[in-house]
């Protein structure tokens, strides 16, 4: 009798998992949608309204400043008042900042079309931290599966993104307002599903507890929580950090830099923006086999795939200036970052004890967005200095450096595991 109240138990908690999985897939949806409209204006605004045009692509790294900025005091709130709170307010600074961003471009600011794209990122750091949610949930070998699923709103995003940009590029007297006006209401829609998730979570944990006291197993603690310092110091954290760091930097270095190089090579708006909609989709179509993929090899081999693809994107981005070279190395640039990116987050939970997961969340991904916020500032800065050739060259070096601490963490845990042998 008690074993069938403890599996009805585990069955109804395993149903209301994947009512959550597909709710943290909309969240994904909507708020992945935000960032192509900033990446596929932001640099050609920033051009059109700075002086300084090396300047162009600030407001993209801006964008990505506010995500790294963002990232470790959110982890500090949603240890204090939960994710769905830290969620939420994600979701009204990105409401305030696609009004501050339109009025930018209405009124002709600089400055104040800055200042959105730096509130949009703040809420980015929400949604990056939508990956991580899930595993509060599942158990460890469940969360490949469930982290790919939940990486596959990126797919919907890929579409609606672009599409808006689009849509709503003349949608009013100036060109392009609306576009940023569109961020707005998609934080509005991500509220009313975060509203939907406060309910959702509580019962989760309701059950999770009830389950837990049915089956006796409550959680003892072997030692206390190592302090940042500690996990930061472990070498299995600095491998798997940097090639998420890798993976995550290197994509938005050249999705920042390839819209420009287009539009200097002769390519229409649309051309650019319909690429980087095919560089989206290429970024999370993978999830549908990435889980599997994982789960059925080793996710460091993964990763490996994604830096080798990476390291191909540039490769192939050299090859001419035509539509083809610029669309294929945006292809393979997010099917690299898909198995680069997706694969460290999933090997990073083998960094962290329960207890442990907010701040060795949140300290990864301050790494991995610090370094996107410096990437994008440089690709711009560097495409008018360098030329796209060399940038492309430049690739090749950190996609190098990921490869060896990946191959020297694999050789020292092989060496551990010899003697047991």
């Amino acid at each position: 009798m008690e074993q069938a109240s403890v599996k009805t138990g585990t069955d109804a908690y395993q149903a209301q998992t994947k009512r959550y999985i597909y709710l943290l897939f909309a969240l994904q949806a909507i708020g992945a949608s935000s960032p192509p409209i900033i990446i596929s204006l932001g640099g050609l605004v920033g051009e059109t309204l700075s002086s300084n045009k090396t300047l162009s692509t600030l407001p993209v790294s801006l964008f990505n400043i506010g995500l790294a900025l963002s990232v470790l005091p959110i982890g500090f709130l949603m240890a204090r008042i939960g994710r769905v709170n830290a969620y939420t307010l994600g979701a009204l600074s990105a409401l305030l900042g696609g009004a501050i961003a339109s009025w930018g471009v209405i009124s002709g600011s600089f400055g104040l079309f800055c200042l959105g794209c730096l509130l949009a990122g703040c809420y980015a750091a929400c949604v990056q931290n939508y990956r991580f949610a899930i595993t509060d949930y599942v158990a460890r070998p469940e969360q490949p599966m469930a982290i790919s699923r939940i990486m596959l709103g990126g797919l919907l995003a890929a579409l609606i993104g672009p599409q808006l940009v689009i849509w709503t590029q003349n949608l009013l007297p100036v060109p392009l307002s609306a576009s940023f006006l569109s961020q707005s209401l998609l934080a509005l829609i991500a509220l009313l599903f975060l509203w939907r998730m406060r309910r959702m979570t509580a019962q989760l944990a309701a059950q999770q507890r009830h389950l837990s006291e049915q089956l006796h197993q409550h959680e003892t603690l072997l030692a206390p929580p190592r302090s940042l310092r500690e996990i930061a110091s472990s070498f299995r954290f600095i491998a798997i950090a940097v090639a998420g760091l890798v993976s995550y930097g290197l994509m938005t270095f050249m999705m920042t830099a390839t819209p420009l190089a287009m539009l200097h090579s002769g390519h229409s708006l649309s051309t650019a923006t319909l690429g980087i909609q095919w560089h989206i989709l290429a970024m999370y179509a993978p999830g549908f086999v990435t889980g599997r993929l994982m789960t059925r090899f080793d996710p460091r081999k993964i990763c490996v795939t994604g830096l080798l693809l990476t390291a191909c994107a540039a490769a192939v981005s050299m090859v001419g200036n035509e539509v083809i070279w610029f669309w294929s190395g945006l292809i393979l640039l997010g099917v690299g970052w898909n198995f680069g990116f997706v694969s460290a987050t999933v090997m990073l939970s083998s960094c962290y004890t329960h207890q442990e997961r907010l701040k060795t969340q949140s300290l990864n991904d301050t790494f991995v967005f610090g370094t996107t916020a410096l990437a994008s500032l440089l690709s711009g800065q560097m495409l008018h200095t360098i030329g796209w050739f060399w940038l492309n060259i430049l690739v090749f070096i950190p996609v190098t450096i990921a490869l060896g601490l990946l191959f020297i963490q694999y050789l020292s845990e092989r060496n551990q595991l010899a003697p047991a042998q």
